[in-house]
């Protein structure tokens, strides 16, 4: 070969592969039949999947099969973050009007006061089919991604709704080619790509499959990786940082399950509900394990109903305000309750989530401690009100280490870093009863000792 037509194949195999990268040829991809595959299931075990929020039950292997029993709704996560790719799979529903999902571009763990991941949904859904949605490979941004479908919506919405009906009912085997290529995604059916969208952030994070509600099986899942198209770091999604689940979604295993709790600390799939009224001695719900140094995430709302209230102002050097008479400051409020997590076994520090006018966060126990230092009670009392509306979920993030507590409420800091002495060094976590209904739910941790 001369170095001419050496030059001129240079420069066409480079041409291929800038296309090929760029999403320009996202069609033929998603139908190309000489890619080399790279297996994401051994057929054995879940080696190479995480189980984000499920029970070790959810999803299990049998027969060469992922099999997946919907319950609780959550879902299953590759360990590693992929960009640009052809992903293939088979899937099957066992029972009519079945539900589930594969996600792509996936955070890691499930967002705020939700079972799903912030991710690009395509759509796994057995005999149901509306103006909006469909059951043969609908494609849509779910919790903060984003996604321009292929064909705008009925609706306006962020999701594409197939060209033509090709899923095959419960009890069969459907196939799923994705092609998924800088913020380009393409869904083949059984071998016709049906739907897809562009612009599409993040364009880089984990494979997730879907567990909600009904029994469904996954084999033959394989992936062919494409060149990077170097994604700005706002579209790349959250790494694993190394959280594991510590709510199953359908027991409360890991937890120390007293009697008087039963009924009253409920499993409701991926939410835990507490209606105020346990019998126990103590009616707090301890975890069973001890923790030193930790992060811990919690997702929380109230679930009663309001009731007018005189609560107490306090300034941000934790002190209560007081009127000229030397009485304190109250203002009326609608409070929701009260509750609170324990940490490290004591109830002393205990990070306060509560209705009063300062917010929650704060550690009633140290700030209330007139033998403490002025900056320690400062420090434990938030700096801003970073609950949302009643009825929203929020999420806290708890860390402990050493002697001090950062707290992040609804992504705002309002604790920071500030010291408890004398709390001990390891204890197990609770979640406080104060006789008011709450609910939990995304409840994750993260050693870091």
């Amino acid at each position: 070969m001369s170095r001419y037509q050496l030059s001129i194949c240079t420069l066409l195999s480079c041409g291929l592969l800038f296309a090929s990268a760029t999403g320009l040829k996202a069609d033929e991809l998603a139908t190309a039949d000489d890619l080399e595959f790279v297996s994401l299931f051994n057929g054995k075990d879940l080696t190479g999947w995480n189980r984000v929020n499920c029970a070790p039950e959810t999803f299990t292997v049998r027969d060469g099969l992922i099999v997946c029993t919907g319950i609780p709704t959550g879902v299953l996560r590759s360990d590693k973050q992929y960009e640009n790719f052809v992903l293939e799979l088979e899937w099957k529903h066992l029972v009519p009007k079945g539900n589930a999902g594969l996600f792509v571009w996936s955070d890691a763990i499930t967002s705020r006061g939700v079972p799903f991941t912030r991710s690009i949904e395509c759509q796994i859904l057995d005999g149901r089919n509306t103006e909006s949605y469909t059951s043969h490979g609908d494609v849509f941004a779910i919790h903060g991604a984003k996604l321009t479908p292929d064909r705008p919506h009925p609706r306006g919405s962020m999701r594409c709704l197939p060209s033509e009906w090709r899923s095959k009912p419960a009890g069969e085997w459907n196939h799923y080619r994705v092609t998924c290529n800088d913020g380009v995604l393409k869904l083949a059916v059984n071998g016709k790509v049906v739907s897809g969208g562009y612009d599409i952030s993040p364009r880089k994070g984990y494979i997730c499959l879907e567990s909600e509600g009904s029994e469904v099986h996954f084999r033959n899942i394989r992936i062919h990786e494409l060149p990077s198209t170097n994604p700005e770091p706002e579209e790349i999604a959250e790494l694993d940082e190394g959280f594991e689940a510590i709510y199953s979604g359908l027991d409360l295993r890991g937890w120390k399950q007293d009697p008087g709790h039963e009924g009253h600390w409920q499993p409701r799939n991926w939410v835990l509900a507490y209606d105020g009224g346990s019998e126990a001695e103590d009616k707090n719900l301890w975890s069973e394990e001890e923790y030193g140094d930790f992060i811990l995430i919690a997702d929380w709302r109230f679930a009663g109903k309001p009731k007018k209230m005189m609560r107490p102002v306090i300034l941000p050097n934790g002190e209560y305000a007081t009127n000229a008479d030397g009485t304190r400051q109250e203002i009326e409020v609608d409070d929701y309750g009260d509750s609170g997590i324990y940490l490290r076994g004591n109830s002393k520090s205990q990070v306060n989530i509560w209705s009063w006018p300062i917010g929650s966060g704060e550690v009633y126990g140290y700030r209330n401690d007139a033998s403490m230092p002025a900056e320690v009670r400062a420090g434990v009392t938030p700096s801003s009100v970073a609950d949302r509306k009643p009825g929203e979920w929020n999420r806290m993030i708890i860390t402990m280490q050493g002697e001090l507590l950062t707290v992040e409420l609804n992504g705002i800091t309002v604790i920071d870093e500030a010291r408890l002495p004398g709390v001990p060094p390891s204890g197990p976590i609770a979640l406080q009863h104060h006789g008011d209904p709450i609910q939990f739910g995304n409840l994750y941790i993260k050693r870091l000792d």
